[in-house]
């Protein structure tokens, strides 16, 4: 049998090189253990078997690199034609070349290079002088990645003006697909303008929704032009399936196309991989496709390893559990109520079913039944309510479910969503069908919540308008019930003491609601919010109570500010009332002095005439009390044989319904059943509440002076006295104030004793 000297030669220095990589093999297992014990294992990422393949081929580049220049050479191009063969038969690229690189970018802008160096002939020799005969055009898809544009005319140099966004479909087909009617427009009138249609950026796969654009016709418009195709896509990595769609092979005839295969197969560090066209070998090393540094293509080992690893079942079984994954979530969201899928019915069903991005959200359209059928246009700002209310789906998701991946990704048109792409996140994250099993189960639950809290948000912005205290606070950003903020009632003040009362009380407010039982959560809002002072309220669940959450809001912080108030003007109070007291015994004691006569103020002469004729004085006595900052007489407390209280603070219902033993706060009784017994007993326990919450009044001041009566103050109203005894006169009652003082508690027991208690 005759063999290729060259191959055998080949074949024997291929041997030798694997040797080589086995001795090296022990020493790389010690050294890439190191960073294992350095780094904590819970931070890293599980990378699994074939991703220690592709980390160990960094480590076994660094060890080639040092061969002598001709064994190097060998080793390195088997490695780079084995790994470009193994892609362009694993993708159905034929005749193919490999540009590996870092930068998922860079690929395109070596391709960029080459088209220009294709169509411009003299570009090697006179520069970017050439490009002033005919501006060259680059031409992408509104929903490329954001920046890609700018990227390649910042790297080659050329103006804004060189880039054309295609706007996508308005009116027929996906609004994610470029609009093909538009861009053929687009491109007639830069050539009657004198312009160079140069390449065209299309997309298998969104970098937003995951849709396709129509390769096939784009391809017949590039071919129409003498454009340069280039396609890139998540969708690309289905080519390796057995079954793949018509709108998806129709990429192999592109002319470039990039593949992330790191993501795809969950190998960290592998290069991105740009497949192109092209039959000039100079002009491809002009543009930086390919090079004459050997160690530059020692970039495709790692990903050669890999390849090795898993081998062509390996690798597509990855894809295919990948896809796999979100049909079953696809086919599982079909049926939940308030979920919305971003695959409209403009797009065929082998596209849908192949696909490996599911894109959804919740939708109100289906969410407010309770109010009677669809809610398009229920109130201002709804478009941003429910994009806060989906970012909060994610989030939460994403916390219960952490083995999905879900993300968020903003649409143009369908707004704030949930992305779910496996083909990017499984094999990394490991995500199995009991885990879509579960992001189904935890969003089920999820999906009232949303429904609950978005129909109550209108009545708990209601509620608050009643209150004048409370001022509600428009903040769509906030995924729960709303805002609100209460607003202290002194107007006195200036802005900013005003504005420090309002924090004060607000925060002490926000720290009493989160003391309550409740299953509401009350937080300051976003980190980077603009409303700031303010207490937002979470989400919400059937059988909240929003008039009591409110009711309950307005008495905290009433009691707040009143506690505050208080003890704030205490001392001015009293120091205010000693003043008024001392004035008002001065002009008792003259009013004393008038009505005695200067005789009985001389020591002897007024005893004796004081014993002769003795004078009754009518002196009456004074109590302060604190509470209302006010000097009263105590004659209505002895004509009445009881102190009577001051202004009595009026009561504030705290609460609206009467709890059973272990009801949490705002919870409405027998939600989705009967509310009769929190109908009929709101009252009776917005009294007895209240009671609890308000704190009784201040026992009054007592002046210390001889004129001033000191007569205890009682708080509750008294009972109707009895009549006098005929020996207990009123005249004697401001004379004998100190016999008064022990006979006035006997006087109030007997009324108590005749009305039976």
């Amino acid at each position: 049998m005759m063999v290729d000297p060259t191959l055998a030669e080949m074949g024997k220095n291929l041997n030798e090189a694997m040797k080589i990589l086995e001795d090296v093999y022990q020493h790389h297992v010690f050294v890439t253990s190191l960073p294992v014990r350095v780094l904590s294992p819970s931070r890293m990422q599980n990378v699994g078997e074939q991703g220690h393949m592709a980390l160990l081929g960094h480590s076994l580049a660094a060890y080639i690199s040092v061969l002598d220049r001709e064994r190097l050479r060998k080793l390195i191009t088997r490695i780079a034609s084995d790994t470009t063969l193994w892609l362009c038969r694993l993708f159905r690229y034929e005749s193919g070349s490999a540009y590996y690189h870092e930068d998922d970018r860079e690929g395109l802008l070596k391709v960029c290079r080459l088209v220009i160096n294709t169509r411009y002939e003299d570009y090697s020799t006179e520069g970017y002088t050439v490009l002033n005969s005919r501006q060259p055009v680059i031409y992408q898809s509104a929903t490329c990645r954001p920046g890609l544009g700018q990227h390649l005319c910042s790297q080659l140099g050329l103006p804004l003006s060189s880039l054309c966004t295609v706007p996508c479909n308005t009116m027929f087909g996906s609004q994610h697909q470029m609009d093909i009617a538009l861009l053929d427009k687009l491109i007639r009138e830069d050539v009657e303008t004198g312009k160079l249609p140069l390449l065209l950026i299309a997309n298998a796969g969104t970098p937003g929704a995951g849709h396709t654009d129509k390769l096939g016709r784009l391809k017949e418009l590039c071919e129409q032009y003498g454009m340069w195709l280039h396609i890139e896509g998540v969708i690309l990595a289905t080519l390796a399936l057995g079954e793949v769609s018509s709108p998806v092979t129709a990429a192999t005839s592109s002319d470039s196309m990039t593949l992330t295969l790191g993501p795809w197969l969950g190998l960290p560090a592998v290069p991105a991989v740009t497949l192109y066209r092209h039959e000039d070998p100079a002009l491809s090393l002009a543009a930086g496709l390919t090079s004459s540094q050997p160690v530059e293509k020692l970039r495709a080992l790692p990903l050669w390893l890999s390849l090795q690893y898993l081998g062509h079942d390996g690798i597509v079984e990855k894809i295919r559990h990948a896809v796999e994954l979100s049909q079953q979530l696809l086919e599982k969201l079909k049926t939940l109520a308030s979920i919305k899928t971003s695959v409209g019915p403009q797009l065929a069903v082998e596209d849908e079913l192949n696909s490996p991005v599911v894109v959804f959200r919740f939708s109100q359209e289906t969410s407010a039944e309770s109010s009677g059928g669809s809610v398009e246009g229920y109130f201002a700002g709804e478009r941003e309510v429910l994009d806060s209310l989906n970012r909060w789906l994610c989030e939460r998701l994403a916390q219960l479910v952490p083995a999905s991946g879900v993300d968020i990704v903003e649409l143009e048109d369908e707004g704030t969503c949930v992305r779910f792409t496996p083909l990017m996140t499984a094999a990394a994250l490991g995500t199995q069908r009991c885990d879509v099993d579960l992001l189904v189960e935890r969003l089920t639950e999820l999906v009232p919540v949303l429904n609950c809290t978005l129909r109550l948000r209108l009545d708990f912005r209601e509620e608050v308008y009643r209150h004048s205290a409370l001022s509600y606070i428009e903040d769509l950003s906030w995924p729960g019930l709303g805002a609100v903020r209460y607003e202290p009632r002194i107007e006195e003040l200036n802005d900013s003491k005003r504005q420090l009362e309002v924090e004060k009380i607000n925060s002490e407010l926000l720290v009493k609601l989160g003391d309550l039982d409740a299953d509401l959560i009350f937080s300051t809002g976003l980190e980077f919010g603009p409303e700031k002072d303010c207490i937002f309220i979470g989400m919400a669940t059937e059988d909240l109570d929003v008039a009591e959450l409110v009711d309950m809001i307005a008495a905290l912080g009433r009691d707040i500010e009143e506690n505050g108030r208080l003890l704030e003007n205490m001392t001015e109070v009293v120091r205010k009332g000693i003043q008024e007291a001392e004035l008002q015994l001065q002009k008792d004691n003259q009013d004393k002095l008038m009505e005695e006569g200067v005789l009985r103020q001389i020591p002897l002469v007024g005893s004796v005439l004081n014993w002769f004729s003795p004078f009754q004085s009518t002196v009456k006595g004074r109590t302060f009390n604190l509470a209302a900052g006010s000097l009263d007489s105590t004659e209505p407390t002895y004509s009445m044989k009881a102190q009577t209280g001051g202004l009595a603070s009026p009561e504030t219902p705290t609460s609206s319904a009467k709890r059973l033993p272990g009801q949490r706060l705002f919870r409405r009784e027998g939600a989705g059943g009967s509310d009769s017994h929190s109908e009929t007993s709101s009252v009776g326990q917005a009294e007895d509440l209240s009671r609890e919450r308000v704190p009784q009044p201040t026992p009054p001041y007592l002046v210390p002076d001889e004129a001033v009566s000191m007569a205890p103050e009682i708080s509750e109203t008294p009972q109707v006295p009895a009549k006098p005894e005929p020996t207990q006169e009123n005249g004697e009652v401001g004379t004998q104030e100190g016999e008064q003082e022990e006979r006035q508690p006997e006087g109030q027991e007997a009324p108590v004793e005749k009305t039976g208690r």
